[in-house]
């Protein structure tokens, strides 16, 4: 067994498998675990999905909103333990890979168009490894 295989035999049981189908330029909540001290509680981060990168168990997403006039950007791992819930609210029609050019955006030109006419909700879409 070469070590590529066994690499990918140990992380096959750290790799999430309830993860839904999420596509650059879609509008996700992101539910964070956060202690504090002995308290544990739940942080949500919504905003629009413009990164993906990595492969398997290290694939990371980075998600941007806009909050008072400042854009804030978080990178996630998809697989961590500390994050509780992805959740997919409105699908978003993006050309590219990455959607770095929002950056220098503001008001409504930062906005990604709906991939279906105003689709509101995104209930019943597959997870990610089922098509």
């Amino acid at each position: 067994m070469s070590i590529q295989a066994t690499l990918e035999a140990i992380n096959a049981d750290a790799i999430k498998k309830d993860i839904p189908r999420m596509d650059i330029g879609d509008t996700v909540s992101v539910h964070c675990r956060i202690v504090e001290g002995n308290k544990e509680r739940v942080q949500v981060f919504t905003g629009v999905l413009i990164a993906r990168s990595g492969g398997g168990i290290n694939e990371m997403i980075t998600v941007r909103r806009v909050v008072d006039d400042y854009g804030v950007e978080r990178a996630f791992p998809i697989n961590s333990p500390k994050i509780a819930q992805y959740e997919v609210i409105r699908r978003g029609q993006a050309n590219r890979a990455k959607l770095y050019y929002l950056r220098d955006r503001s008001g409504k030109s930062q906005r990604v168009i709906d991939r279906r006419r105003k689709l509101k909700h995104v209930a019943g879409l597959p997870l990610a490894g089922q098509g």
